[in-house]
């Protein structure tokens, strides 16, 4: 049984993941079992190149994105399950007691955190009424997003980057993913507003 299980290894998943990772030393968080099925084939970073994202050296590939955040996450986070070349099917169940349906495994989960792109070729069965049109988005693009309120989709299913109704912008992907993990850490923590840092002077 996973405490969370985050769909998509893009920009925003990995985001999720890594400050997810980061947090393992808190006690509200040593004990969670954390997964990502990194399914990334579709990830708009394939075809991206970076001048203008903050921190991100100029001329960077999205490609080259794509695999040092999962060799990162592997390393500085190896507690944190990832699922590689799955694809999600179906969702069904509630808070706490999820079954994601993949094209090749069953896994249980309390949460989830939905972090694929918004295209309209969005198809996971037992999630298909939470979509809409992309509010952000050109009309004629066809984007689609989930309902959710400040990422919340419903109890226990959140949503991350484009999906979540964001613009394609790396650091907004990266940044919805990053508050869906903090809200998930305070969650976790009873309520209490909680965020995972790292500082020199530790």
């Amino acid at each position: 049984m996973y405490d969370v299980l985050i769909i998509g290894g893009g920009v925003s998943g990995m985001s999720c993941a890594l400050v997810l990772g980061s947090a393992h030393k808190k006690s509200f968080v040593k004990d969670k079992n954390i997964g990502i099925v990194a399914h990334q084939k579709t990830s708009s970073l394939q075809e991206a190149l970076f001048y203008n994202a903050y921190g991100v050296t100029p001329g960077k590939l999205g490609s080259e994105l794509l695999t040092e955040s999962t060799t990162h996450l592997k390393e500085l986070y190896p507690h944190v399950t990832q699922i590689e070349s799955e694809k999600v099917l179906k969702v069904t169940g509630d808070f706490q007691n999820f079954t994601v349906i993949t094209n090749k495994n069953t896994y249980q989960t309390k949460s989830i955190v939905v972090a694929i792109g918004y295209s309209n070729t969005f198809d996971i069965d037992g999630l298909m009424h939470y979509v809409e049109p992309h509010k952000k988005a050109l009309a004629e693009k066809q984007r689609i997003q989930l309902k959710n309120i400040d990422h919340k989709v419903a109890e226990g299913v959140y949503v991350a980057g484009t999906l979540a109704g964001w613009r394609s912008q790396l650091a907004i992907a990266s940044g919805s993913g990053a508050a869906v993990a903090t809200d998930i850490l305070t969650l976790w923590n009873d309520g209490v507003s909680s965020q995972s840092h790292d500082s020199i002077k530790k």
